[in-house]
């Protein structure tokens, strides 16, 4: 592969040898050391081979005294892909002034990669990266990782660390989000576990208190289950902060109306496309600045961003806007539609009002309802039901009287 770019660079010719005695040409080309390559033997009078475009120069003046013909049949490489522009002075002056922009294009920053980001937006980070100075069209050699570290740490809190690599004209952007660290819970505070929901207890884990309930007690929302109240005749009565987990069998009975008819986009096969260059922060539109057509549409934006061979990114990038239109039309649902529409709200429904939990087991039920379909669901859970509710003591009350 490194050969065949170095032959390319150089230029070689394929040549095409016809003589009584073309062996003759073979033996020269060993006798002075001249390289050639892809040898093919057309008759016994006729082969053809390739070398390069300096070897070629030679055994055209050493070829003079043989009895035979050497032709050229075709030439690649550089040289001869640029001799063809010698004499448009415009596209080469267009060509050497490309390359020199390229050339200087590449010491500044023109693409943004971003890295390890979840919780904190990407378009959060390039803000107070350009309230630090960095931004698109920067000098790439004055960026400094350290202070520009030290700067957006204090704008973006939610950050605890950040690098800034810059490799050509793209800046690889390296964080790393904190982590908060869990609310402490004071035990000066007492309080006790209540029921959040009714059911039956399966298990009851008390991290500080007395356990009122025993697995498979009935409980009923807002009874005690850890109490943080204790009674000892030698401690008397003491203040805890009754926390713990409690687990048990919960159900539910949710109902769901789903319409049988719905409003979809009916597209009209009519589009409006618009394209436009970005160049940095300019944009040059390539259409004109009228107003979109009337009626209902949907808009896509495709974002093709120029790049060099090998992966170097240009500051150039072709924006195409395509408006797709449509009229709303009544559309009917069937019912199987209907039922997996209320279905997947219903158990979206569930899951958002357990805390911890599971379901063991469910059993749904649909019916039509006029225009509607009436869904329902049943569930039998496995949850969490304890809730924390703080006790009032002496101390609280004066403070709240102050």
């Amino acid at each position: 592969m490194l050969q065949q770019a170095v032959n390319f660079c150089r230029g070689h010719v394929t040549l095409r040898v016809e003589s009584a005695f073309p062996e003759r040409v073979l033996n020269l080309c060993a006798a002075r050391q001249i390289p050639f390559w892809d040898l093919r033997w057309e008759s016994a009078i006729c082969f053809t081979f390739t070398m390069t475009r300096r070897s070629w120069h030679m055994l055209r003046r050493l070829a003079e005294r043989l009895d035979g013909e050497i032709r050229v049949v075709g030439r690649e490489g550089l040289p001869y892909f640029l001799w063809r522009f010698r004499k448009r002075h415009v596209l080469v002056a267009g060509l050497v002034l490309c390359a020199a922009l390229s050339f200087f294009g590449s010491f500044f920053i023109w693409d943004f990669e971003i890295e390890g980001n979840e919780a904190v937006s990407e378009e959060e980070i390039l803000r107070a990266l350009e309230q630090c100075g960095v931004s698109l069209g920067t000098f790439g050699y004055s960026v400094r990782s350290d202070e520009l570290r030290n700067h957006v740490l204090l704008l973006v809190p939610e950050l605890s660390y950040i690098a800034v690599n810059v490799r050509g004209c793209r800046a690889h952007v390296q964080v790393r989000e904190r982590v908060e660290p869990p609310e402490l819970i004071s035990k000066r505070d007492p309080g006790n576990t209540v029921a959040a929901k009714a059911g039956i207890v399966t298990s009851i884990f008390p991290y500080d208190g007395e356990k009122m309930v025993l697995p498979g007690a009935t409980v009923e929302e807002g009874q005690l289950l850890i109490s943080g109240v204790t009674v000892d005749d030698q401690a008397g009565t003491r203040f805890l902060r009754g926390m713990g987990t409690v687990y048990a069998r919960t159900w539910y009975n949710r109902r769901c109306q789903v319409p049988m008819t719905e409003v979809e986009k009916a597209y009209t096969g009519e589009t409006d496309t618009r394209i436009a260059i970005c160049w940095g922060r300019n944009r040059i539109n390539l259409y004109n600045t009228g107003s979109i057509g009337e009626g209902n549409c949907d808009k896509i934006t495709t974002r093709t961003q120029l790049s060099l061979p090998g992966g170097i990114a240009l500051p150039i990038t072709i924006v195409k806007e395509t408006y797709r239109y449509y009229e709303p039309a009544e559309r009917q649902r069937s019912r199987q539609e209907a039922e997996e529409l209320a279905y997947a709200v219903l158990r979206s429904d569930l899951a958002e009002g357990m805390d911890d939990g599971t379901v063991d087991s469910e059993s749904c039920a649909g019916t039509a309802w006029g225009d509607t379909y009436l869904v329902e669901l049943r569930a039998e859970c496995q949850e969490q039901i304890g809730r924390f509710v703080s006790i009032p003591t002496e101390n609280s009350t004066e403070e709240i009287e102050e």
